[in-house]
C-alpha cells in the first residue's frame, strides 16, 4: 500500500512546480544576464536573472518613486527581503538617509526603488499568474482548479496572521526557520480581507507557510531541513552527489541542510564504502530519533488542523492537490508535463533530474528559486 503523501508535501509539490513553471516562461520572456556564454539575452545591461519568487515577496511592493525600507517590511509582511542581492543583480537602488552609508542590513530609513530594469521585469512577472492560472486550466480542467482555489481559500481567511506571498528565505543562522514575528504580530482574520483576491500561488505559499510555522513551533529542526535531507537518510547513508536526485532541491541547499545535520549531531559524512570516491552521508541514533519526530509532527498537525480549520476543510484541500500533485514523484505527476523548459532556459541543459517534487521549498540568498537552484 502506498503512503499518501503529508499535506505540506503536497502544497510544497504544487507550489514549486507552479512556481518553476512561471519562472522558465518569465525567463523566456525577459531580457537578462547568467553564466550561460551563449545565452541571447546576456547584455551587460540587463539584470541578473532570478526567481518570479523575489517579485512576489519583495519586488511587487516597489516602485520608481521609492519607499523606506521599513514601509518595505510591512507591505512584504517580511522581515527577510534580500535588498542586497537584489541591489547587486540590477532590480532596485538603496539611498540611505542624508549623511548615512548604506549598510547592511540597510537602515529602515533607507530608500529603496527599483531601476528601470526591475520596472521593465515587474511588467511581465505581474502577467505571468493569469497566464499559469490559464495553462493549469487548460492541463487539469477548470473544475480541478476551481476546487483547489477554492479549498485553499477555505483555510487561508482563516488563517492566524496574513501571510507574504511566497515563503520567507531560509536563513541557516536561524537554524532554516520560518520568521517567529509571523505569530508575534499576529491578529485573528488577518487574512481574510485578501482571500477572495489572492492568486494561486499566493494562497499555496500562504497555508503552506501557516503549516510551517505549527510544526516549527514544537520542533528544532525546520520544516525544509527535516521535509527535505533528514526525511531521505537512513542509518545505513545515502551517497551526498544523489542527495539533489531523491529529495528534489538542489545541491547548494541539500549542502546547507547536511551542514546543519552535521553541526547538531543528526548526521555524519563519511567515505563512500561502496567506491573510490565520494562520501554519504549517514543518520546517527540522534538524526533517527529526529526523522521519526518530524514524521510524528507532521502528522499531528494535520490532525490539529482538522480541529481548527474543520475536517471538510482539510479533506477537501488534500483531494484537491491529489489531484494535481499525484504521488509527487516526477515520473508519474500529473505537474511533470509542465516542468518542461524552453530550449532556451538554464533547466533546460541541467543533466542530472530530480526524481521528485521537493517536499518542502527551499528559497535560499541565491535568486530565490523554490528548489535552491
Amino acid at each position: 500500500m502506498v503512503t499518501p503523501l503529508p499535506l505540506p508535501a503536497l502544497l510544497s509539490g504544487a507550489l514549486v512546480a507552479h512556481t518553476i513553471e512561471l519562472d522558465n516562461e518569465a525567463e523566456h520572456r525577459l531580457p537578462h544576464r547568467t553564466t550561460r556564454a551563449d545565452d541571447p539575452e546576456a547584455r551587460r545591461d540587463a539584470p541578473w536573472l532570478v526567481s518570479y519568487v523575489l517579485w512576489s515577496t519583495v519586488l511587487q511592493h516597489v516602485n520608481g518613486t521609492g519607499i523606506t525600507v521599513a514601509e518595505l517590511r510591512a507591505r512584504a509582511r517580511t522581515n527577510r527581503l534580500l535588498l542586497g542581492g537584489l541591489r547587486r543583480w540590477g532590480y532596485v537602488v538603496l539611498t540611505p538617509p542624508a549623511g548615512e552609508t548604506l549598510r547592511n542590513p540597510p537602515l529602515d530609513t533607507t530608500l529603496v526603488r527599483t531601476t528601470i530594469a526591475g520596472r521593465r521585469a515587474g511588467v511581465i512577472w505581474s502577467s505571468l499568474p493569469a497566464t499559469m492560472e490559464g495553462r493549469w486550466r487548460s492541463r487539469f480542467g477548470d473544475e480541478a482548479v476551481d476546487d483547489l482555489q477554492r479549498a485553499l481559500r477555505a483555510i487561508f481567511e482563516d488563517l492566524p496572521f496574513d501571510p507574504p506571498d511566497f515563503l520567507p528565505f531560509v536563513v541557516p543562522t536561524q537554524n532554516g526557520k520560518s520568521e517567529p514575528t509571523l505569530t508575534g504580530t499576529a491578529t485573528a482574520g488577518a487574512a481574510a480581507a485578501r482571500a477572495s483576491t489572492a492568486d494561486l500561488s499566493q494562497l499555496m505559499a500562504g497555508v503552506l507557510l501557516a503549516f510551517t510555522v505549527d510544526v516549527e513551533r514544537e520542533s528544532r529542526i525546520s520544516l525544509p531541513i527535516s521535509a527535505n535531507t533528514l526525511r531521505v537518510l537512513r542509518p545505513s547513508g545515502v551517497r551526498i552527489r544523489d542527495l539533489p536526485r531523491v529529495t528534489g532541491v538542489s545541491k547548494e541547499a541539500n549542502a546547507m541542510c547536511a551542514g546543519w545535520l552535521e553541526r547538531h549531531g543528526c548526521a555524519v559524512a563519511e567515505p563512500d564504502p561502496a567506491a573510490t570516491r565520494g562520501k554519504v552521508l549517514r543518520l546517527t541514533e540522534k538524526g533517527l530519533r529526529a526523522q521519526q519526530k518530524h514524521e510524528r509532527l507532521v502528522r499531528a498537525t494535520e490532525a490539529a488542523w482538522g480541529s481548527t480549520y474543520g475536517a471538510t476543510a482539510v479533506r477537501d484541500l488534500r483531494v484537491a492537490l491529489e489531484r494535481v500533485v499525484g504521488d509527487g514523484t516526477l515520473a508519474a505527476s500529473p505537474l511533470t508535463p509542465g516542468l518542461d523548459a524552453h530550449p532556451d532556459n538554464w533547466r533546460a541543459g541541467v543533466r542530472q533530474r530530480a526524481d521528485t517534487l521537493p517536499h518542502h521549498p527551499m528559497v535560499l540568498h541565491r535568486g530565490g528559486y523554490p528548489d535552491g537552484s
